[in-house]
């Protein structure tokens, strides 16, 4: 079967030029401009509201402690009473396993829990990103007494 010359000429002219090339790739350039940092700001904001999420979560299971033992666990006994029944004095009368896991705050460091709390009777909080007290935006605390 053979080509004829038209349609040769066709097949060879059918592709893009170097400028078609460099206005898309401008484009592109342009649009990822505009969204990579709405993206990079979301990711912040995501990892805010999984620390609100585990804090809320932390203090339910610290509610139900309290509900079956009259008591929070101690400064000393922190949230692994949550995971392990306490050996230390007060010994929880009443324990059972309140959490699967502990986890950390979504920026790799544990939760802080104060006993008497500063804020209410208890506290648990992350020191957000920068991992020090105070801070402002990603590494505000994120604590229990919040919303």
């Amino acid at each position: 079967m053979k080509l004829n010359p038209p349609s040769l000429r066709r097949r060879i002219q059918s592709g893009f030029t170097l400028i078609e090339l460099m206005v898309v790739l401008l484009i592109i350039g342009v649009l990822a401009a505009l969204i990579v940092p709405n993206v990079l700001d979301r990711a912040d904001d995501a990892r805010v509201t999984a620390a609100k999420t585990d804090v809320n979560n932390l203090m339910q299971a610290l509610k139900l402690y309290r509900l079956d033992n009259q008591r929070y666990p101690t400064a000393e006994q922190g949230l692994q009473a949550l995971l392990t029944k306490p050996s230390t004095a007060p010994v929880p009368p009443n324990w059972k396993r309140y959490l699967d896991l502990l986890p950390n705050d979504p920026w790799g460091k544990p939760y802080v829990y104060i006993n008497p709390g500063v804020k209410g009777e208890v506290d648990v909080m992350s020191f957000g990103a920068d991992g020090q007290a105070g801070g402002e935006g990603k590494d505000a605390d994120i604590g229990s007494w919040q919303p």
